[in-house]
């Protein structure tokens, strides 16, 4: 893995080296392995290295036989020996053993359309001199990151904001409406960023720029049909040939490789095919937390166990959370909500003392259907067809009168669910995640932002950016549109982005077995029965690997990182969220209402409501204000 950054120029002017260093520093965590830099008129790419294939040969950036294209890339492409054997048949020359260099000959035999041949995950910025066109492209899933701007018809692009904004002319204003997603989704959803005019290129997209112009286009899609036939033994074995081939080619590495084991049956499933295709011990790591409802340390034991592989534990307290937010937030670069980032943080930092590569479950959900929404969505449906004055009314009334659970992992909690029947009638069914979620609604949101900000903004366009999702699904089953568009949005906006970031934040490689596209795209066509049946997700993933894993693991539900934050803030953490919400900053008197802050705390603080999720993503948004020299666009 590495990091990119880049600027070219219609006008043809150098590119000043100092700025490209400056870039560069703040990716230095990224690549501390070495750094390289390109300039030619008009151009320029710096880059820094995690050298994991070809760790002597492999320095970038990278050019083709006659020094016509270059190439800076921050990921892997599992396929590349394939692929370079391929090449040279056909009399391309590679200087290297890397798969960097093979994406330059493809774009030689294939043009823009080199990224279709990629198996892996990836961002990379290729300069073709000879028509002075620049291609960034990323990855179909969305696992490596890419930003881009322009500022005075100059071109920036880097892999981090916090590198991009380095070379700016000009620090970008806040852009309000992207903060309104933020609060209703827990992330800024691409192409937006918190910065007005600075974009992420989307996943599966490339940008093409040639003088001084540039178009983004998408590549590639996940398709839901036509649906697999065969029986379920057939599908199931074929399943765990595609699972162990995707782990397989994740195993290449020329340094120290291990997984993080969560002791759910993603990860599980991943540490079982990597014991059983390695010749050694495999590493690996776990998280868990004081409070044993939400620690699932004694599930990955017992998979750690059954494999004999050299296990390694971290426990988090709520201490570790004052103490590392403001450097998160640096890596993130803007408002980033989603708790399970404090618990990989800490995880990626243990595992970097061992190991330079780890491999993960990521995916596996998406793909399967392993959330509780998934089962919830249909009784759910069923629920909106009653009389209006029983869902509108009643029901939620008297879950009102219930106190919260705040000692309870997400989904552990009937209380809590029941809390939530108001929100169902107020939340477009096709917006599954947002009906679900402890974020902010848009009724929420109207209470909380000024009455000059509420008025101007559209406090729905997070539910209408779902729903145009679910809408233009290639798929025909509500689930299939589901988790589509769970696809799009939450896992390239939320998950994949805690992934990269949280791991790269220690120099740490993390590879997603369950995210190789081709897997991701034959469980998309799986039968709809085969992802979820009864009362359980993931049927056929439990049954193809229930031979694999202990009994414990492929009957239990999904946890995942779940943080007791309804406690902690209701205990330990209340008196540093109200220093940060009504003390450290002026920015809630710029953007939102006291009182409703106040209500917020004094609710949580009571029992009456668990707010946990709200407030730290209150608190998140106020240290990463503080860190703004610009409050709010013009």
């Amino acid at each position: 893995m590495c990091g990119i950054c880049g600027v070219v120029r219609s006008d043809n002017a150098p590119v000043e080296t100092a700025l490209l260093k400056k870039m560069n520093v703040a990716l230095a965590h990224r690549g501390p392995d070495g750094d390289g830099y390109y300039h030619n008129p008009g151009v320029g790419f710096a880059m820094r290295r995690l050298a994991v294939i070809d760790v002597v040969g492999g320095a970038q950036p990278i050019t083709n036989e006659d020094e016509s294209l270059w190439i800076v890339y921050n990921g892997e492409s599992y396929n590349y020996p394939t692929l370079s054997a391929d090449l040279q048949k056909r009399g391309h020359r590679f200087r290297t053993q890397t798969d960097t260099e093979c994406v330059l000959h493809l774009y030689e035999e294939y043009g823009v359309d080199c990224v279709k041949h990629l198996r892996g995950q990836f961002a990379f910025a290729l300069w073709d001199e000879n028509t002075r066109r620049l291609m960034i492209a990323r990855d179909r899933l969305g696992q490596k990151p890419l930003y881009y701007t322009m500022q005075g018809g100059v071109f920036f692009f880097a892999s981090e904001l916090t590198s991009l904004c380095a070379g700016l002319p000009q620090r970008p204003a806040i852009h309000l409406p992207a903060i309104d997603h933020f609060l209703g989704l827990q992330y800024i959803p691409e192409p937006l960023t918190p910065y007005e005019g600075v974009y992420k290129l989307p996943a599966a997209h490339r940008l093409i720029w040639q003088n001084g112009d540039f178009h983004t286009e998408a590549y590639w899609d996940l398709d839901y049909g036509p649906k697999l036939e065969g029986s379920e033994d057939d599908l199931a074995a074929e399943l765990r040939e595609r699972a162990r081939q995707a782990v397989e080619m994740r195993l290449i590495s020329e340094v120290p490789l291990g997984a993080h084991l969560s002791g759910g049956i993603d990860s599980s499933i991943v540490v079982a095919l990597m014991a059983e295709i390695s010749h050694e011990s495999v590493k690996t790591f776990s998280v868990g937390f004081e409070e044993s409802a939400f620690s699932e340390l004694s599930y990955a034991r017992s998979v750690a166990e059954r494999y004999e592989t050299d296990h390694h534990e971290f426990t988090l307290s709520f201490g570790d959370i004052p103490a590392t937010v403001n450097t998160m937030l640096t890596h993130f670069g803007e408002p980033f909500a989603d708790p399970s980032a404090i618990p990989l943080y800490h995880l990626s930092r243990l595992t970097r003392e061992y190991v330079t590569v780890a491999l993960n479950g990521d995916g596996g959900d998406e793909a399967f259907a392993g959330y509780l929404r998934y089962r919830l969505d249909p009784w759910a449906n069923r629920y909106l067809k009653l009389p209006s004055l029983l869902t509108n009314k009643l029901l939620p009334a008297a879950a009102g009168l219930l106190p919260d659970r705040a000692d309870r992992p997400v989904g552990g909690s009937l209380i809590n669910g029941l809390k939530r029947l108001g929100q169902l009638t107020t939340i477009d069914p096709r917006a599954s995640i947002l009906r679900w979620g402890s974020y902010f609604s848009p009724d929420f949101k109207k209470e909380l932002w000024k009455e000059t900000y509420h008025k101007t903004l559209d406090l729905q366009k997070s539910e209408r950016l779902l729903i145009e999702r679910f809408s233009s699904a290639p798929a025909a089953s509500y689930l299939d549109r589901t988790l589509y568009t769970d696809n799009k949005t939450y896992l390239p906006g939320d998950l994949l982005v805690k992934a990269d970031r949280m791991t790269m934040a220690h120099s740490l490689e993390g590879r997603s077995p369950f995210l190789d596209h081709e897997f991701a795209g034959w469980a998309a066509r799986l039968p709809e029965g085969l992802k979820f049946r009864g009362r359980q997700g993931k049927y056929l993933l439990r049954k193809a690997f229930a031979s694999y894993l202990p009994d414990e693991i492929t009957r239990r539900g999904k946890q995942g990182f779940g943080i007791p934050l309804g406690a902690w803030f209701r205990g330990p953490l209340y008196e540093w969220s109200r220093e940060v919400l009504l003390t450290l900053g002026s920015y809630t008197d710029e953007w939102f209402e006291r009182p409703a802050l106040e209500r917020i705390l004094k609710e949580h603080k009571s029992g009456r409501v668990d707010h946990g999720k709200r407030l730290w993503a209150l608190v998140v948004l106020g240290l990463w204000a503080e860190m703004q020299p610009q409050r709010i666009a013009d």
